[in-house]
């Protein structure tokens, strides 16, 4: 059964908050620690970066070793915290689903510097070649950018 997750995304320069109920059927991916801790950072001003990837046909599998073996890593190398993975379940438009993370930073700042070091990384350029080799993996990529509800779970005392 789906579930369903909240997100407050900061739109504008007048920072209009909007608060969207975000519901798909996914599966944790095999890259993702089945106790995988919430990132370590102030979820008050944190930025979460809601990333979803459409796997070109017949790469779902290699997108998902690229990220199990390399990309993981990298990202926290660069600073990224890797928050979650999920596979999304498959569908008539997706018969492979999409492969759909969370990344989370300081702030918008941190965020633009890490991929930008990320990018320039020597090590993920020969990822990138060696994993495309025989055709790209992906065919778009999707980000949506949020900071926490007041009202979330994690503000809440326990």
């Amino acid at each position: 059964m789906p579930r369903l997750r909240l997100a407050s995304i900061r739109t504008g320069r007048g920072g209009m908050r909007l608060t969207a109920i975000v519901a798909m059927a996914m599966t944790m991916t095999a890259g993702t620690p089945a106790s995988a801790k919430p990132p370590k950072l102030n979820p008050r001003t944190a930025v979460y970066e809601l990333r979803t990837y459409y796997p070109a046909p017949g790469k779902a599998a290699a997108l998902n070793a690229r990220f199990r073996e390399h990309t993981m890593t990298l990202f926290a190398k660069h600073g990224m915290t890797n928050v979650a993975y999920w596979n999304e379940m498959p569908t008539t438009e997706q018969p492979e689903g999409r492969l759909v993370y969370v990344l989370a930073y300081p702030d918008r700042a941190a965020r633009d510097a890490d991929w930008a070091a990320f990018v320039a990384d020597p090590a993920w350029k020969a990822v990138v070649a060696s994993s495309e080799a025989s055709g790209k993996l992906v065919t778009r990529v999707d980000s949506v950018f949020m900071t926490m509800a007041d009202y979330s779970p994690r503000f809440m005392p326990r």
